[in-house]
Protein backbone atom coordinates (compact mmCIF):
# COMPACT_ATOMS: atom_id res chain seq x y z
CA UNK A 1 0.00 0.00 0.00
CA UNK A 2 1.14 3.55 -0.74
CA UNK A 3 0.74 6.33 1.03
CA UNK A 4 0.67 9.43 -1.25
CA UNK A 5 -1.34 11.99 0.37
CA UNK A 6 -0.57 16.05 0.47
CA UNK A 7 -3.04 18.16 2.10
CA UNK A 8 -4.13 21.87 0.39
CA UNK A 9 -2.82 24.86 1.49
CA UNK A 10 -5.86 26.63 1.45
CA UNK A 11 -7.79 25.94 4.21
CA UNK A 12 -8.31 27.60 7.49
CA UNK A 13 -7.11 26.97 10.93
CA UNK A 14 -10.08 28.26 12.50
CA UNK A 15 -12.88 25.96 13.34
CA UNK A 16 -13.26 22.45 12.93
CA UNK A 17 -11.55 19.88 11.39
CA UNK A 18 -13.32 16.75 10.85
CA UNK A 19 -11.88 13.69 9.51
CA UNK A 20 -13.75 10.91 7.18
CA UNK A 21 -12.93 7.43 5.67
CA UNK A 22 -13.98 7.48 2.41
CA UNK A 23 -13.69 4.54 -0.55
CA UNK A 24 -13.45 4.28 -3.87
CA UNK A 25 -14.80 0.74 -5.51
CA UNK A 26 -15.21 -0.58 -9.14
CA UNK A 27 -13.82 -2.55 -11.77
CA UNK A 28 -10.21 -2.33 -13.11
CA UNK A 29 -9.55 0.01 -15.29
CA UNK A 30 -12.23 2.43 -14.96
CA UNK A 31 -10.06 5.03 -13.37
CA UNK A 32 -10.18 4.73 -9.75
CA UNK A 33 -6.71 5.62 -9.22
CA UNK A 34 -6.38 8.47 -11.89
CA UNK A 35 -9.54 10.43 -10.34
CA UNK A 36 -7.73 10.15 -7.18
CA UNK A 37 -4.45 11.26 -7.89
CA UNK A 38 -6.37 14.42 -9.98
CA UNK A 39 -7.74 15.21 -6.57
CA UNK A 40 -5.09 14.59 -4.35
CA UNK A 41 -2.71 16.21 -6.69
CA UNK A 42 -3.77 17.68 -9.53
CA UNK A 43 -1.47 15.08 -11.61
CA UNK A 44 -3.15 12.56 -14.68
CA UNK A 45 -1.27 9.98 -16.46
CA UNK A 46 -2.63 8.28 -19.91
CA UNK A 47 -0.81 5.24 -18.26
CA UNK A 48 -1.53 4.50 -14.89
CA UNK A 49 -0.27 1.19 -13.11
CA UNK A 50 -3.24 -1.03 -11.58
CA UNK A 51 -3.14 -0.64 -7.71
CA UNK A 52 -2.64 -3.94 -5.62
CA UNK A 53 -4.55 -4.24 -2.90
CA UNK A 54 -4.93 -0.70 -2.28
CA UNK A 55 -3.38 2.85 -1.85
CA UNK A 56 -4.10 4.86 0.88
CA UNK A 57 -3.92 8.45 0.70
CA UNK A 58 -5.14 12.09 2.34
CA UNK A 59 -6.76 15.44 1.45
CA UNK A 60 -8.69 18.23 2.37
CA UNK A 61 -11.78 20.07 1.50
CA UNK A 62 -12.69 23.58 3.08
CA UNK A 63 -16.36 24.42 4.15
CA UNK A 64 -17.23 27.67 5.60
CA UNK A 65 -15.42 27.18 9.35
CA UNK A 66 -15.25 23.29 8.77
CA UNK A 67 -12.12 21.64 7.30
CA UNK A 68 -12.69 18.44 6.43
CA UNK A 69 -10.02 16.02 6.02
CA UNK A 70 -10.64 12.61 3.86
CA UNK A 71 -8.47 9.36 4.83
CA UNK A 72 -9.23 7.70 1.34
CA UNK A 73 -8.65 3.80 0.38
CA UNK A 74 -8.27 3.27 -3.03
CA UNK A 75 -9.21 -0.28 -3.61
CA UNK A 76 -7.89 -2.52 -6.72
CA UNK A 77 -10.64 -3.75 -9.42
CA UNK A 78 -9.12 -7.15 -10.07
CA UNK A 79 -11.81 -10.02 -9.53
CA UNK A 80 -8.74 -11.59 -6.96
CA UNK A 81 -8.96 -8.81 -5.02
CA UNK A 82 -12.37 -8.69 -4.59
CA UNK A 83 -12.60 -10.12 -1.08
CA UNK A 84 -10.43 -7.86 0.70
CA UNK A 85 -13.08 -5.00 -0.52
CA UNK A 86 -15.04 -5.06 3.20
CA UNK A 87 -11.76 -4.54 5.12
CA UNK A 88 -11.27 -1.34 3.63
CA UNK A 89 -15.51 -0.46 3.35
CA UNK A 90 -15.69 -1.39 6.75
CA UNK A 91 -16.64 1.64 8.82
CA UNK A 92 -16.15 4.08 6.13
CA UNK A 93 -18.46 7.12 6.15
CA UNK A 94 -18.59 7.63 2.32
CA UNK A 95 -18.09 5.46 -0.95
CA UNK A 96 -17.23 6.65 -4.64
CA UNK A 97 -18.30 3.56 -7.29
CA UNK A 98 -16.74 4.45 -10.57
CA UNK A 99 -17.56 3.01 -13.63
CA UNK A 100 -16.32 3.41 -17.32
CA UNK A 101 -19.16 5.38 -19.61
CA UNK A 102 -17.54 3.55 -22.39
CA UNK A 103 -18.31 0.39 -20.94
CA UNK A 104 -21.69 -0.61 -19.90
CA UNK A 105 -20.18 -4.18 -17.85
CA UNK A 106 -18.31 -1.75 -15.36
CA UNK A 107 -21.69 0.37 -14.36
CA UNK A 108 -23.42 -3.10 -14.17
CA UNK A 109 -20.35 -3.99 -11.54
CA UNK A 110 -20.69 -0.45 -10.21
CA UNK A 111 -24.35 -1.02 -9.47
CA UNK A 112 -23.74 -4.60 -7.71
CA UNK A 113 -20.77 -2.84 -5.70
CA UNK A 114 -23.62 -0.22 -4.33
CA UNK A 115 -25.91 -3.58 -3.76
CA UNK A 116 -22.99 -4.93 -1.63
CA UNK A 117 -22.49 -0.97 0.27
CA UNK A 118 -25.95 -1.44 0.91
CA UNK A 119 -26.07 -4.75 2.86
CA UNK A 120 -22.85 -4.91 4.21
CA UNK A 121 -21.37 -1.42 4.96
CA UNK A 122 -22.48 1.52 7.93
CA UNK A 123 -25.96 2.02 6.77
CA UNK A 124 -25.42 6.03 6.95
CA UNK A 125 -22.57 5.40 4.29
CA UNK A 126 -22.93 8.17 1.55
CA UNK A 127 -22.48 6.85 -1.87
CA UNK A 128 -21.56 8.89 -5.11
CA UNK A 129 -21.65 6.88 -8.58
CA UNK A 130 -18.84 8.46 -10.76
CA UNK A 131 -19.64 7.86 -14.50
CA UNK A 132 -15.70 8.30 -15.53
CA UNK A 133 -13.63 9.21 -18.83
CA UNK A 134 -16.16 11.63 -19.91
CA UNK A 135 -14.16 13.08 -22.14
CA UNK A 136 -14.45 9.89 -24.43
CA UNK A 137 -18.17 10.77 -24.81
CA UNK A 138 -18.25 9.99 -28.48
CA UNK A 139 -17.39 6.57 -27.52
CA UNK A 140 -20.33 6.51 -24.57
CA UNK A 141 -21.90 2.81 -24.00
CA UNK A 142 -24.12 3.99 -20.68
CA UNK A 143 -26.29 7.50 -21.18
CA UNK A 144 -25.98 9.78 -18.17
CA UNK A 145 -30.04 10.25 -18.07
CA UNK A 146 -30.14 6.24 -17.47
CA UNK A 147 -27.19 6.23 -14.39
CA UNK A 148 -28.83 9.59 -13.33
CA UNK A 149 -32.28 7.81 -12.96
CA UNK A 150 -30.38 4.91 -10.82
CA UNK A 151 -28.35 7.67 -8.60
CA UNK A 152 -32.08 9.22 -7.99
CA UNK A 153 -33.55 5.44 -7.44
CA UNK A 154 -31.58 4.52 -4.89
CA UNK A 155 -30.50 8.17 -3.11
CA UNK A 156 -27.19 8.37 -4.60
CA UNK A 157 -24.91 10.99 -5.42
CA UNK A 158 -24.24 11.36 -9.26
CA UNK A 159 -21.65 13.16 -11.38
CA UNK A 160 -20.28 12.28 -14.84
CA UNK A 161 -16.58 12.91 -14.20
CA UNK A 162 -13.29 12.93 -16.01
CA UNK A 163 -9.82 12.26 -14.59
CA UNK A 164 -7.95 13.11 -17.62
CA UNK A 165 -9.25 16.72 -17.06
CA UNK A 166 -10.43 17.21 -14.46
CA UNK A 167 -14.02 17.55 -15.19
CA UNK A 168 -16.06 17.15 -11.56
CA UNK A 169 -13.37 15.43 -10.01
CA UNK A 170 -12.88 18.04 -6.50
CA UNK A 171 -17.16 18.74 -7.50
CA UNK A 172 -17.68 15.47 -6.38
CA UNK A 173 -15.81 15.01 -3.32
CA UNK A 174 -17.14 18.88 -2.06
CA UNK A 175 -20.63 17.16 -3.10
CA UNK A 176 -20.12 14.42 -0.52
CA UNK A 177 -18.49 16.75 1.88
CA UNK A 178 -21.90 18.34 2.37
CA UNK A 179 -22.83 15.22 3.15
CA UNK A 180 -21.45 14.07 5.84
CA UNK A 181 -23.34 14.61 9.24
CA UNK A 182 -20.78 16.30 11.10
CA UNK A 183 -22.63 17.30 14.09
CA UNK A 184 -24.80 14.80 14.10
CA UNK A 185 -23.63 12.67 17.75
CA UNK A 186 -21.60 15.75 18.82
CA UNK A 187 -22.71 14.68 22.59
CA UNK A 188 -20.26 11.26 21.72
CA UNK A 189 -24.09 9.66 22.11
CA UNK A 190 -25.61 6.70 19.56
CA UNK A 191 -23.44 4.44 17.79
CA UNK A 192 -23.75 5.89 14.11
CA UNK A 193 -19.99 7.75 14.51
CA UNK A 194 -19.14 10.25 11.84
CA UNK A 195 -16.28 12.26 11.55
CA UNK A 196 -13.45 13.24 14.06
CA UNK A 197 -12.55 16.42 15.37
CA UNK A 198 -8.47 16.46 14.88
CA UNK A 199 -8.22 20.00 17.13
CA UNK A 200 -9.52 17.60 20.27
CA UNK A 201 -8.65 14.34 19.76
CA UNK A 202 -5.58 13.80 17.38
CA UNK A 203 -5.34 10.49 18.76
CA UNK A 204 -8.76 8.68 17.92
CA UNK A 205 -8.53 8.70 14.18
CA UNK A 206 -10.95 6.11 13.22
CA UNK A 207 -14.66 7.24 15.12
CA UNK A 208 -16.18 9.97 16.70
CA UNK A 209 -17.82 13.75 16.13
CA UNK A 210 -16.76 16.81 15.46
CA UNK A 211 -17.02 19.54 17.79
CA UNK A 212 -15.69 23.47 18.03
Amino acid sequence: MANRGVQRPNCSVQGKICQFKLVLLGESAVGKSSLVLRFVKGQFYEYQESTIGAAFLTQTVCMDDTTIKFEIWDTAGQERYHSLAPMYYRGAQAAIVVYDITNQETFNRARAWINELKRQASPNIVIALAGNKADLASKRAVEAEHAETYAEENGLLFMETSAKTALNVSEIFVAIAKKLPKNSVENGQGSGKTGVDLNQNPKNAASGCCSK
